[in-house]
This record gives C-alpha cells, structure tokens and sequence, in this order.
C-alpha cells in the first residue's frame, strides 16, 4: 500500500430543493435551470455555472448518495480519510440532506447521507468478514467509534455529553483542538463512543440530533442554530492484500511463507452540517438569535476566506487563515489537507432568494480549485512492511534479470543489458514474421491445389460429357478421388525431400569418418574448428593492444591541453581500453606515432570552428561504433567456442550409444539365429506355444521399432549440429576479416582526431586572446562612463546652486504680498526654469545642504512619483469597488422592494379570486360582480407579470455587475501593496489617513444635512396635519347639509389605510371636490411639478409612497398646483444627490493660464468610459459604456436624468425637438424627453420599427441574426430624417412617420462615420467615411426611397480606415488611422490639402464656434488646433488622460468625452487664429 501523496479536487455537488407551498402560494418564479444531461446550472437568463454534480429539484435522496458518498466509505476501508459537508442559506435543506434532522413520520426513502452511510459502512464490514472466511484467510478486525460536535457560537460543545444542561451553553467549553506531528487535527476531551452495529450508530445519532440547537425564524420554522460535525472514525486490521505487488516472484514468495502479515489501517468521515448563512432582516432575528446568526456568518466568513485562500490561484502561496474560526481549524484536514472531501451547495430555485443563491453559487464555484493531498493512513509498521514487500519485489525481479541474462555486469562494474537479450528479441520478431509468412504460403498452396483439383475434375468431367457417360455423382466422385490424390502426392513430395536431406546428412557423415573407425578421425572438423578460434583469438587480441595503444597516445596529448571532459568523455566511450594490460607490441602502433600533425595556415572564423567540431564528432562516433563492432565479435567468439565444447560432449555421448547399438546388433543377430535353429529343431510343437513365441516376438519387435525410432530423433539432432558447426567455421573465418578491416579504418580515426585536436588547441588560444582584449575594453568604457557621471554630478550641483541663488535674488528683489505667498509652494528651489505640469517638488530640503543632499531629493522625487502612482490606482480602485457595491446594493433594495410589491398584489389576488368563488356561489347579482371582479384579477395579473419581468432585469443587472466586478478587477490591490517599501507605505498610509478623514468629514455633513431635512420633513407634515385638519372642518360644516358628503366623511374616517391604487379622478380628494361643486372644468394652465413630485421624484406612484396616513394625495386641484422654478424641476427630475452626475467648474492650472482654449467644467457621474456626446445650448447629453445615456441640464450643472435598459454600451447619441436618440448593438431607442423618460419607440439596424422599449430585455452584446452593428446616427439640418451608419450601408428614417425609407449603398467595409449638410434645392448631402478607406457623398432627394448609391467616390483614399468627418463652409475634413487629416472641396470634389496629424490616430474632428479653427483629438487624448484655411497647427493642449472618443459643440462651448468617464467643456478666451497662447 503506497503512502505517498496523491492530488485530488474537492468535489462539488450542487442540490436545488423543490419550492415550498408558501413561495408558490406568495407567487416566487424559479430563477435556476438545470443543463439536461450536464452537470451544469444557469441563474437568471444566462449565468451559468458548472459543477461535479448538480441535482434538480425532483431528485431523491438515494442518487444523491450514490453519486457523492458511496465512494467515499468504499475510500475509508482503504484507509482514506472522508469529509463531506453541505453548506447554503438557512432552509435551503442542508440538515434534510445530511440526515442529522430526524422525524418520527420519515420513509426509507427519505433518509439523509449519514443514515445511509451508516448502513453501507456496517454492510461493507459484513461483506469483507464473511469473503476472508470463504477465502480461508483471518478475518479482519474493525473498530469503529463515533463523535458528535457542534460549533454554537464559537464555542465546541459534546453532544454526547449526558451531563449536560441548556445553562452549560453559555458556559465556556473544555474541548480543545489540536494538531499532530503530520498536519492531523483532533481534539481533546470530546466523548467517543465505540459502536458495534448500525442500529447502536443511528441511535447515538439521534440521542446527539435532538441534543442540537435549533429555534425559529422568519425564513425557517426548524432553523439550525450551530454547525454540527458527526465523525466515524474507522480502524481496520487485515491481512496484507498481494495485490499491491504485481510481481510474480513476490507472489510466489509469498504463497511459500506460513505466516500472515498483517496492517493497520485507520480512517476518520466527517459528516459536517454548516448552520445556514442569513440575513437578519430576512430572518427577523433579534436577541440570542440574532446573536447566533452573527456567530454563524462569522464562521462562515472565515470558511470563506480559506476557500478563497486555497482556491484562488493567485493567493495559494499566502497564509491560510485556519485559525480565524474553530469552524475552519476543525475542517483544516478536509480543505487542503489529508482528505477525500465533497461540499453540497444547497440553493433555492425562487428568485427571492436570488441573492443569497448567486453566493452560494459563487462560494461553490471557488471551492472546486481546492487540491487535497490524499494519502493512506497505516501504522508505521504497516507502512514498513509495505516499504519492504516492494523493495523485496524490486530486488527479485532485479535478481530474476540476472539470471535469465537479461542484465549483466561489465568489466567496468557498470550494470547494462544484456545484448543477448536485444538480439534474443529481434530473433523472436523475425521468427514471428516467418511464421506469418509461411502460414500465408501454405494458405496460397492450399488454394493453388483446390484450384488444380477443380481443374483437373471439370477436364475429367467435360471428357466423360464428350463420351455420353456424364453424371453429377461421378463428377463428385472424380473430384473427391482427384483431390485425395493430390494430398497424397504433396506428403509423398515432402517425404521425399526429407528423405533425400536424410541421405545427404547420412552420406556427409560416412565421408568425414567411420562409424567403426578409431576416434581421431571424428575429431578432425572439432580440431580445425579449434584452430580457426585460436587464430580469431589471436588476431582479436593484436587489434585490442593496437587500439589500447593509440587511445592513450589520444589520451596523454589532450588531458596537458585542460580538455578533461573530452577525455573524460572518450574513457567512458572506450572503458574496455584503459582496464586492460598495458603490455604493447610497438611494431603494430610505427604507422600512427611516425606521422607528424601541425597546423598551419588554421581559419579564424566560427564557420570552420563548426565543420572542426562536426568533423570531430563523426569521427568519435565512427570510433565508438568501432570498438562496439569489436565487443559483438569478441562476444560472438565466446559463444562458438562454447558451442564447440557442447558439440564435443554430444559427440561423446553419440559414439557410446553407436557402441551400445553395435552390441544390441550383435545380440539380436545371435538370439534370431538361435531361435531359427529351435524352429528348425522342434517340428512338433503345438500351436499353442507357436502363438506364445509369436506374441513375444510382436512384443520384442514393437519396443525395437520404439527404439529404431528415437535413434532417429537422434541421428536429426547430430545431422543437424555437424551442420551448425560448419556454419561456425564460416562466421569465424568472416569474422576475422572483419576485424582486419577494423584495425585499418581505428588506425585512420586516430590520426584524424589528432589531427583535429590540434585544430581545436589553435582556436581556443586565439579565442582567449580575443575576449581578453574585449574585457579590457570594457574596463576603458566604465572608467569613461564614471568619469562622464562624476561631471555629471558637479554640473548638477552647481546648477543647483546657481538655481538657489537666482531664486533667493527673484525674493529679495520683489517682495511677496501675503496672499501671492500664500499661493507659493513652500520649496525653495524650483527643479527647472520653467515648470513642467505633473512634476512633484521636494519641499523637505534647504538651501543650506543643496549640494550635499541632491542625491537625496532626486530619490525622493522618484519615490513620490511611484507612491504617487500606486496611490492613484488605489484610490481608483477603491472608488470603483465602492460604486459597484452601491450600484450592487441600490439594485438589491429594489429587488426587494419589488419583491415585497408583488407578495401584496399576490395576497391582494388571492382575496380577490376568493371574494370571486364566493359570488359564484352566492348568485345574487353575480355577472356585473363577477365581471368587475374579473377585470380586477386580469389588471392584478398584469401587474405581478409587469413586476416578475422587473425582478428578471434586476437579476440580470445584478449578475452583470457581479461579472463587471469579477472582470474589472485590473489593479490586484495586495500586488501594489506587497511591492511597497517603507516611504511608500507611509505615503500610503498618510493617503489614506487624509481620505478616512475627509470621508468622515463629508459624512458628517451628509448627517448634518439630513437632520435639518428630516426637521424640515417634520414641520412639512405639522403644517400638513393643520390644513387637513382645517379642511376637514371645513367640509364638516358643508357635510351637514349634504349627506353623502357625511358619508364619504364617515368612510374615510373609518378606512385607515389610504386607497392607493386607484386613479387619480376616484381618489378621496376627488370625490370630495366633486360633492364640494368644485368639479367643474376650468382653464387647465401648464403642468408643473408638485410638491409631492418633487419629495418622491425616484417613485413611480405618487400614492405609494406619500407620507400622510389620510388621504393619499394633495387636495389641491391639479390646475391650482403651484408653479415651481425651472432649476428646481431640473433638480427634482434628476436622482438623489450620492447617485446623478454634476457638472464641476475648473480651475486652470498656472501653466496654462495663459492658453486661449480653456476646460471650464467637468462633467462627472458615467461609470464606464463616455463614448459620444451631443450639446445645445442648455442641454449636454453623453453615452457611455455603462449602457445608460445622461442628459444635463448646463444652466444649473445637474444631471435631469438617465436614460437606461440599453443592451451594452451607447455609441452615438443625437437630439432634436425633444427627441433623443441613442445608438447601443443594432437597435436606436427614440426617446421623449418632455414628460418624462420614456422610450417612444425602437430602431434595428434592418428597419424594423418597435413601440416602446423592445430591446431592454436583451442583455448581450451579440448581434440577432439579421441584424448588423450601427456605429453612427446623424439628422438632417432639419430634424426630419435620421441616418443610422449599419454595416456596409447606411439606413434612412423618416421621423415624421417613424418608418425606414430606404438606405445608401457602395461601401464595401463598415461605414465608421458620417455627417448631413442641405443644399439650396432641399437636397440632402450625405458624407460617409468606411473601414474600406474610401470616404463616399450620396444626393438625397426629397422623399427619395430604396436603395440609392454614392454620386462620387473621393480619391485619393486614404491608408487606413476613416475615423471621423467635419463640415465647415463648402469645405470638409477627414481623419483615418493612417494619422493624416486631409481638407477636401465639397463643390469641385477635389482634395485640397494632406497633413500628417500626430504621433497617434485622430479618432474625432469638429470646429471651434465662432472662429476658423478645427479642432482634433487624438487617442492620445492630445486636442490640436489648425487653421480651417491653410491646416497650419495653431498648437496643441493635453486635454484628457486617456483616448477621446466624442467631440460636440453648441454656440459658444466645446464638449470632448474620454475613456476617463468625464466630458469636459471647453471655451475660446479670445481668438484662436493666432494660436493658442
């Protein structure tokens, strides 16, 4: 049994209960949906999520066991340890999964994991018990103990414990945790109790279940108030199983030993049941419970974090906080650690809890990354026997090898295979493909004979057809006889070729000697065989001396020339060479050592150096291919001399038994002449004894047939070794050859390696020259390069110096004012004459130490740069994370509202669909009744659908910020932080410290602020209860002399809730006004804004949310309503004050004072990058990539609204007449403005036109299949067509009907841009720029329809693909990517002009009010000025950080969008022809 570690993944099921009858009844939807057959869940419309297992609703709970604990108790009879714990939200059905809620009423099909598994486990040990004694082996010995935990309120208390009360809970417990010396957690002072059987397991469970605390909440009537964790701990004693050695020797060792060995095995299942995670507003919890559902998330939290710790693979190599929780310290060993674990996430399917489903989900998702390290828990004796067992198997196989000579020691003592083994091998594979051969031969024979034998018979058979006697039995017959007489010649052929081989054998034989000749002769062939080796051996042994002699020679030249690896190398090539003697024979080497090898004239460069080197390599590789030749002959010599020695014995063998034959001839030959000499004597004899001698002699000849035939056998065998030795006569004599050609081509290896070891020592010298006299070189560069920074430095200083100097001067000689000083930096040196923005100055250094401390300051310049830095990502993504919790937050309250309105229109329903069977049964007056209640439940049904389709929105928004926050996560906060030194961190923590108390600050305010409105609120309210008190008197007095007034009074006294969802004409105060007489129609003046608008301006229904308890609206008429100022309704239509945008003025930075083009205001409140802009003079509208376009109002600096619901981001925007456009995928959403926000209509690309909001459910940036992307929209000078840029074309609308009429067609790329002029004739001029480079004009006629193409194409094209067009007079601009602004004449078609813009693509182009000046941005987020006429630069400003990707303007500003999600507003201080300064 292996101990070693093994990886292995925390699985992952997920379990989805059914819904309960109270979600049903409350009208809950089911937001999941399982993959049919895959593992895989989608939440909402399109999250998915992929798990081990994942089981729906309608699953029991035996699948569930099956799937993900059965393995798990087979692994714990194999010693592993087991873990699996089920974690979900409170009343997800985590302890009815488990089984640690036991009820009298439960079926056997009901039963949770751990009753199952004490069953299995119990069966399992019946199992094993009763196979070891049909087995014969012992049977195995189990133990098997029981604890029960639980977690309440941090504290680890026994369930067990019988001694036990209620009051002990609060007491703090005696258990401790502890950690063995292997990483193992386990715990002291726990009770354990041994069991025997399941019935005595399921016992103890339910004794410790009911022991548990539970109580009831809001969410759960059974809610489990703490985490409980029920252990088996399993030990196993058993006989060592054989299967872990799959050695045939160690198995037979094995059978061979008398004595058993036996194992320990231990292994510990946690069954963890987590108390659910909850929401005390959810749960209503207070008090204790409260209290414990604090103690609850705090656990869970901890096991959140370690989770996270061990699944992300980015913070693996962090610590893991154990210790945070005893919950985590307790589970250490199932996470991480030695176990086999498996987590059920439990959910539930209604989207109510969606929010705690999409954790869960999302908890379960990072637990599936976890790698446990699983090993077999074994006593250590087990374990060493184990050890041992293997190695034994290791060393008998090892030994086994050496017997069979499959592996060998060398002479060197170096262990090696064996060659007779590989060439064993390849005998073997060539014996296999000769038997394939000749089986395919013999199938070819046997068909080549059928074929002959049907020949031949239909030849037999057409001559008997020819003679009249033809018959199909004698054709048979003639067939049959036909082919028994080719079988029959083919055995005869062969006999006869084994015979004649048998005559040949026999006739070689009696010519080498005779069989009753004396012994020498016999001998001959093994003496010449003799010598042949004798001379082989010789020769064999000349070639080895030869070859020792020149590897040493070899030797000794290169080892002087420090090449000790090259030697190295050719000793271990050649091991045999330098074992051997050293005695030479000096007439064999004069050939090699009389030559001389200089070098002259060798080539320099690193080509010939590589030839030396190849060269050198083949001849080593010729010299060792050589000298294995050699081995294999000396092997082969070895091998024929031993067969020799064999030959030589069965050949005495043979001559004794041709001895014994000659004896048994001679004996035969008496005994017949004997027994002839009795029949001729005995002519009297009976018959009877006739047959005796008769049946004697059969005997007598039978055993000599026997013996007649075994000669044979022997005579093949000895035939066919006089063969073999024949054959070995041949391979010795060619061997010998061999190895004299050999010795030849060894003496000319030699010569070239020396040859080319020569050539090496030459370019190695010339080679260390030549580095020598780079590395001085080098040393003469760095001596200049200290010089150079040593002036370097002086110049610095005294630069500095004269810096001061001037500086101190500049003071003396004009005297500061207190506020110009206020506004000076308090460093006294400038780093340069003129200032240069974004350069951080030193303030900590003195004109007393400029030149000592200049190294200082320029360190710390560079470290406040990168602080500076860190600190800006820091902040920005603090400020990120921050507003996608409050979006993420602002999303879920309205999830709840949402949720809680439909819970009521569901009761509201149920009421009404009872009031409506009661009517039925009733039947007085039952049609109108029941119509009217029918209409009631239709509107009711609407509304909850209306309201499911918000809550699917939410959801989808939410999961879509959950993904933005998974994805957006670019700046990893613990990376910028761990790569902080100490100044940085203290720059850091000082950052902070200022925002902490800022943030505080601002809070403050915010409470101050709020107070004084709630005061504000308050006495609105006062004033409110006065004049409904003092109507209500009023309408008393007139109540007495009108009674349905009085009964409308008496009815609204009584009713204390307000009717709040009915019109506005059947409200309270309407009624009342009518009975007043004050329902007459009178002048309706101009709606305004009321003053119930504006408190609940975020409320869709006024009456839902109105703050009297009376009556539900003002009792005002709605024509008396008072007016309220334009910038009030700017700022009631817009959001609360912490969410809409604000325009912010700027202040200009000192350098750029004096620049004529100036940022006045910023706009600030996008999330995402601002993609588009469009202006009037009082209106700003922007489109972003956080799929929402805001519109502004510019004379009060608020944003008024946000237009939303946009399937991704908003590319192009446009607006006229209170109309607004907006571009997003492929569809255009028309919106009216006046009332308020709403989508009048929606455009696709493909000239389909919608009502209302269509696409605000289609949330993915796929295009639908028909459609195409619309990257740009533009109007006509006169507000009456729309043209929208989609794909290759560009669709035209009709506004005036809200139908397409036709689209202009010729590019052959995306159409990027485009822009509308109007001619005198009322035709409009379209001017479009593609991806194709070609920028087209088309001629729109009035009321033009169909697909109409380009008039001209404009050449020459530009290099790359159009970005963006401007129209300035009868001239126009275009800009591409290929940097180039070209000016083109829109009457003569002609280009007028080219220039190069700057370093990157020019993305927008648009020209400055009231002056001659175009203006562009680049991706740079660089804004540079030409002149219209000549396209001369005028100059150039950093307007944004990052790309611009938007340029509008109204009558006197500039508006730039920029991927920094802020749209600046510039204005011209003066002209601009002059430049920009």
């Amino acid at each position: 049994m292996s101990g070693a570690p093994d990886e292995s993944s925390v699985r992952v099921a997920l379990r989805i209960r059914p819904q309960l009858a109270k979600e049903k009844i409350e009208g809950c939807h089911i937001c999941t949906y399982v993959m049919p057959g895959e593992p895989q869940v989608v939440l909402g419309k399109d999250k998915a999520f992929t798990y081990d297992y994942v089981f729906d609703m309608d699953t029991q709970q035996d699948a569930i066991y099956t799937h993900c604990t059965e393995r798990l108790i087979e692994g714990c009879f194999e010693g592993y340890n087991a873990t699996i714990f089920a974690y979900g939200q409170t009343g997800s059905g985590k302890t009815y999964t488990m089984g640690t809620g036991f009820d009298v009423n439960i079926g056997e099909d009901e039963l949770g994991i751990i009753p199952r598994a004490v069953n299995h486990l119990f069966r399992g040990i019946e199992e094993r018990r009763q196979t070891a004694t049909e087995q014969g082996r012992p049977v195995p010995e189990f133990k098997i103990n029981a604890q029960f935990l639980e977690l309440y309120n941090e504290e680890v208390l026994d369930l067990f414990d019988s001694t036990r009360d209620l009051e002990a809970r609060r007491q703090k417990s005696n258990i401790k945790i502890h950690e063995d010396a292997n990483g193992g957690i386990y715990t002291v002072g726990v009770t354990t109790r041994t069991v025997t059987s399941a019935a005595e397991m399921i016992q103890c469970l339910k004794l410790g279940a009911l022991s548990r605390t539970t109580a009831s909440t809001q969410m759960n009537v059974q809610s489990s108030r703490s985490h409980a964790i029920f252990t088996i701990h399993l030990c196993q004693v058993r006989v060592c199983s054989p299967d872990n050695n799959d050695n045939v020797t160690d198995n037979r060792l094995t059978n061979d030993s008398e004595i058993d060995e036996f194992e320990t095995l231990t292994a510990k299942f946690h069954f963890v049941d987590l108390a659910g995670s909850e929401r005390l507003k959810r749960t209503g919890a207070t008090g204790d419970r409260a209290k414990e559902g604090i103690s609850i998330n705090c656990g869970l939290l901890a096991l959140g974090n370690v989770i996270s710790a061990l699944g992300d693979r980015s913070k693996r190599s962090t610590h893991v906080p154990y210790r945070d929780s005893k919950l985590t310290r307790l589970l250490q060993d199932s996470l991480g650690g030695n176990s086999q674990t498996v987590m059920i996430a439990c959910i539930s399917p209604s989207d109510r809890d969606f929010m705690e489903t999409l954790n869960t989900l999302k908890y379960a998702n990072r637990a599936r990354n976890i790698k446990n390290k699983v090993m077999v828990n074994q006593d250590r004796a087990s374990q060493q026997i184990s050890a041992l067992r293997t190695e034994i198997a290791r060393l008998q196989m090892e030994l086994m090898e050496y017997k069979t000579g499959k592996r060998m020691v060398g002479e060197d003592g170096m262990e090696g295979i064996n060659d007779l083994v590989h060439e064993n091998s390849m005998l073997q594979t060539e014996n296999n493909n000769l038997r394939v051969r000749v089986k395919a031969m013999q199938e070819t024979i046997d068909a080549q004979r059928a074929r002959l034998t049907q020949i031949l018979s239909d030849q037999a058979n057409q001559a008997l057809a020819k003679a009249g006697e033809g018959n199909e039995e004698i054709g048979n017959m003639i067939q049959n006889y036909i082919k028994e007489i080719e079988e029959l010649r083919a055995k005869l052929l062969e006999s006869e070729a084994v015979n004649e081989n048998l005559r040949k054998n026999l006739s070689r034989a009696s010519t080498r000697s005779s069989i009753f000749g004396g012994p020498g002769s016999f001998l001959a062939p093994e003496k010449e065989a003799s010598d042949v080796i004798e001379m082989a051996k010789k020769s064999l042994e000349k070639m080895k001396k030869k070859e020792r002699k020149k590897k040493k020679s070899v030797v000794k030249d290169e080892l002087p020339d420090n090449d000790q690896e090259r030697g190295n190398e050719e000793v271990y090539l050649f091991p045999r060479l330098h074992q051997e003697g050293s005695d030479h024979e000096e007439a064999e080497d004069a050939d090699g050592e009389d030559e001389d090898f200089d070098m002259a004239g060798e080539e320099s460069s690193d080509e010939s150096d590589s030839e030396e080197l190849d060269e050198k390599e083949n001849v080593q590789a010729d010299l060792a291919n050589i000298t294995c030749e050699i081995a294999i002959k000396q092997k082969l010599i070895d091998e024929l001399e031993n067969s020799q020695r064999r030959l030589h014995t069965l050949k005495q063998q043979y001559e004794q038994k041709l001895m014994m034959l000659q004896n048994k001839i001679r004996d035969t030959q008496l005994e017949r002449d004997k027994v002839l000499h009795n029949m001729g004597s005995v002519e009297s004899g009976t018959e009877e004894k006739a047959k005796k001698i008769k049946v004697e002699y059969e005997r007598k000849l039978s055993s000599m047939n026997k013996e007649l035939q075994k000669l044979q056998s022997a005579q093949k065998e000895h035939a066919r070794l006089l063969k073999n030795q024949s054959q070995y006569e041949k391979q010795l004599k060619k061997l010998q050859q061999d190895v004299t050609e050999m010795k030849k081509t060894k003496v000319s290896l030699m010569r070239q390696m020396k040859e080319q070891q020569e050539r090496n020592r030459a370019s190695e010298c010339r080679r260390n020259r030549e580095i020598a006299s780079l590395k001085k070189d080098q040393r003469r560069a760095e001596h200049q390069v200290r010089q150079l920074e040593a002036q370097k430095r002086q110049q610095e200083l005294i630069l500095r110096r004269k810096n001061e100097e001037v500086t101190a001067l500049r003071r003396q000689v004009r005297p500061m004012s207190g506020k110009v000083s206020r506004k000076v930096p308090e460093s006294p040196q400038e780093p340069s004459h003129r200032p240069i923005p974004g350069r951080l100055q030193s303030s900590a250094a003195s004109p007393s130490n400029g030149a000592r401390s200049s190294p200082v300051r320029m360190g710390s310049i560079y470290l406040s740069r990168t602080a500076r830095a860190k600190w800006q990502s820091l902040e920005r993504r603090v400020s990120d994370i921050i507003m996608q919790r409050m979006t993420i937050s602002n999303m879920e309250t309205d999830m709840n509202r949402l949720l809680k309105q439909r819970e009521e229109l569901t009761r509201r329903r149920e009421r009404v669909s009872r009031k409506r069977e009661k009517t039925a049964v009733d039947g007085a007056d039952a049609d109108r009744s029941l119509a009217s209640l029918n209409e009631e439940l239709e509107s009711l049904s609407a509304n909850i659908d209306y309201i499911n389709d918000s809550i699917a929105d939410c959801q989808a928004n939410i999961m879509q910020m959950e993904e933005a926050k998974e994805e957006g996560d670019t700046v990893d906060v613990t990376a910028v932080i761990s790569s902080c030194n100490l100044s940085e961190a203290r720059f850091l923590l000082d950052h902070f410290m200022t925002m902490a108390i800022n943030k505080g600050l601002q809070a403050a305010q915010k409470d101050s602020q709020l107070k004084v409105m709630e005061g504000r609120l308050k006495q609105t309210e006062i004033n409110s209860a006065t004049q409904n008190q003092l109507l209500f008197h009023m309408l008393k007095e007139k109540a007495e002399i009108n009674p349905e007034l009085d009964a409308l009074l008496g009815s609204a006294l009584q009713g204390g809730k307000p009717r709040q969802n009915l019109r506005p004409s059947d409200t309270l105060a309407s009624d009342l006004m009518k009975l007043c007489g004050e329902s007459r129609p009178r002048k309706a003046r101009r709606r305004t804004t009321t003053q119930m608008e504006l408190l609940y301006a975020s409320s869709g229904d006024l009456s839902c949310e109105s703050p009297t308890g009376d009556f539900s609206a003002p009792l005002l008429p709605l024509t008396e309503r008072v007016e309220v100022p334009a910038d009030m309704q700017g700022q009631a239509l817009g959001q609360t004050p912490d969410r809409g945008g604000v325009i912010n003025p700027v202040t200009a930075p000192k350098n750029s004072r004096g620049a004529k083009l100036q940022c006045v205001y910023v706009a600030e409140g996008h999330t995402k990058p601002v993609l588009c802009v469009d202006a009037t003079d009082d209106l700003l509208f922007t489109g972003s990539k956080d799929r929402t376009c805001k519109v502004w109002n510019l004379v009060t600096g608020q944003e008024i609204m946000s237009l939303a619901d946009h399937p991704s981001s908003v590319v192009s925007v446009r607006y006229t007449s209170s109309l607004v456009f907006t571009v997003s995928t492929a569809y255009i959403k028309v919106w009216d403005i006046r009332d308020s926000a709403k989508c009048i209509r929606t455009l696709t690309s493909s000239g389909q036109v919608g009502s209302g909001d269509t696409c605000s459910s289609v949330r993915s940036l796929t295009i639908p299949p028909g459609e195409s992307q619309i990257n740009h929209i533009a109007l006509n000078p006169s507000g009456s067509f729309l043209y929208a840029a989609a794909g290759n074309a560009v669709r035209m609308w009709d506004l005036r009907k809200f139908v397409s009429t036709g689209k202009l067609t010729g590019h052959l790329g995306p159409v990027t841009c485009l822009t509308v002029e109007k001619l005198g004739n009322g035709q409009d001029i379209v001017l479009t720029g593609s991806k194709d480079h070609h920028i087209k004009m088309f001629e729109v006629a009035e009321g033009a329809q169909g697909s109409i193409t380009s008039s001209h194409t404009f050449d020459p094209a530009h290099q790359d693909g159009v970005e963006s067009l401007a129209v300035h007079g009868d001239t126009f601009y275009s800009s591409s990517r290929d940097h180039y602004i070209k000016k083109w004449d829109l009457a003569s078609k002609q280009l007028l002009q080219s220039v190069s813009a700057q370093a990157d693509w020019v993305s927008v182009l648009g020209v400055v009010p009231g002056s001659s000046v175009l203006l562009s941005g680049c991706r740079g987020g660089l804004l540079r000025l030409w002149h219209t006429d000549s396209l001369t630069p005028l100059g150039e400003i950093q307007g944004h950080d990052s790309p611009i990707n938007g340029l509008a303007s109204n009558s006197s500003q500039l508006f730039t969008a920029s991927d920094d999600r802020t749209v600046k507003i510039w204005e011209a201080k003066g002209s601009l022809e002059d430049g920009i300064h």
